[in-house]
């Protein structure tokens, strides 16, 4: 039966608007070679009053605005801004066989290179800091300082047997939880994903994010994942030398914590790794505010960051009058704002991104429309 209605494609259209209301404009590149690049570029771009060019690296799930939209507002007024959609995501694709990150990496450059972008600092989340990664390995003249949220890249093959490291154990289990095709995997990696999962996700509308944003380019998708895990070894992965960022969750069960120690000593004094507490694997989603604390004082600020983020580079007394200060805020303000803003009290994760699915009010949606 056709619907006449899907809240999936409504959230798609408000972020489409977030987006553009933020400074942002749709952008679509043709390499030339049977490879479409979509990204979402500056309307302005202005390198004298702001100096720093980011490039934002989704991970798997949907579009890049969906696990952007939360941020695009704070990043906007610091940095010119750059979000791709990857290859299968958005309107991003390919008709190459390649499915490495390597080749994701190789293409968003080229997109770079089309948008007459010279050099840049990128921010790769989950499956995206893996691409960021490569970018880095690939092309060290090119690309500054480098953050990576919750990004695996120091996983092997041989560790998807382990329970010990992994919850999911093997790339074919992998596969039917990025790409659920019922509202039970849906929950699944929603459970995986949060630290504290929403109480509720009514199958109706875990439906219509799955016919709306896990049914095209399926086949691709999977083979992006199989590629991600096919004889991959330490002993292959490159060290990169610029200045690195590695921020996780605490608690993450996708990319265990363990990944983040293990990818801090391969690349050593360039690294600095930023522990988020009380957080699973949707950093963006959970603390939003915290992770762009984090990465606006490692591109721009002048301080080094704390290896303890429950306490950043603020002194006791500082942190404790900023708990106060962030209780007042969340008692007045922040339910009005997360009405307007978020839409919604039901959250579905496709591996980091927040997706809002159903709202208790139109009020938001109407505002804008």
């Amino acid at each position: 039966m056709t619907r006449c209605f899907s809240f999936v494609a409504a959230q798609d259209s408000y972020y489409r608007y977030c987006f553009k209301r933020a400074g942002l404009k749709s952008s679509t590149t043709n390499l030339g070679d049977g490879t479409i690049m979509h990204c979402w570029i500056p309307k302005m771009h202005n390198p004298s009053t702001i100096p720093t060019l980011l490039l934002l690296i989704h991970g798997f799930g949907a579009n890049a605005m969906w696990q952007f939209h939360g941020l695009i507002p704070h990043f906007m007024s610091t940095f010119n801004v750059y979000v791709p959609d990857l290859l299968f995501f958005g309107e991003s694709y390919t008709t190459r066989a390649e499915r490495s990150e390597s080749f994701q990496a190789q293409c968003v450059m080229r997109l770079m290179e089309a948008q007459n972008v010279a050099k840049m600092d990128v921010f790769g989340l989950s499956y995206g800091g893996f691409v960021a990664y490569s970018m880095a390995a690939q092309f060290k003249e090119r690309v500054g300082r480098v953050a990576l949220g919750c990004a695996g890249v120091c996983f092997e093959e041989k560790d998807e047997g382990s329970i010990k490291v992994f919850k999911v154990t093997t790339a074919e289990e992998a596969v039917s939880i990025l790409l659920p095709q019922t509202p039970e995997k849906a929950r699944e990696m929603v459970r995986l994903s949060f630290y504290k999962p929403p109480p509720s996700m009514p199958s109706c509308f875990l439906w219509d994010f799955i016919e709306v944003m896990c049914t095209e380019f399926r086949q691709e998708k999977e083979e992006l994942i199989q590629a991600l895990h096919k004889d991959r070894k330490m002993s292959d992965l490159p060290k990169i030398t610029q200045p690195t960022l590695i921020i996780w969750g605490e608690h993450d069960q996708v990319f265990p914590l363990e990944l983040a120690h293990r990818l801090e000593r391969h690349i050593r004094d360039n690294a600095e790794l930023v522990i988020i507490k009380n957080v699973g694997h949707a950093l963006n989603a959970e603390r939003p505010k915290e992770l762009y604390k984090h990465l606006k004082s490692f591109f721009i600020g002048s301080h080094p960051l704390s290896k303890q983020a429950s306490h950043g580079n603020a002194s006791y007394f500082e942190e404790f009058a900023l708990q106060k200060l962030e209780k007042f805020f969340c008692d007045c303000c922040i339910p009005f704002v997360a009405d307007r803003v978020l839409d919604a009290p039901l959250y579905l994760c496709m591996d980091v991104e927040l997706t809002v699915l159903c709202s208790t009010s139109n009020q938001s949606l109407l505002e804008v429309v």
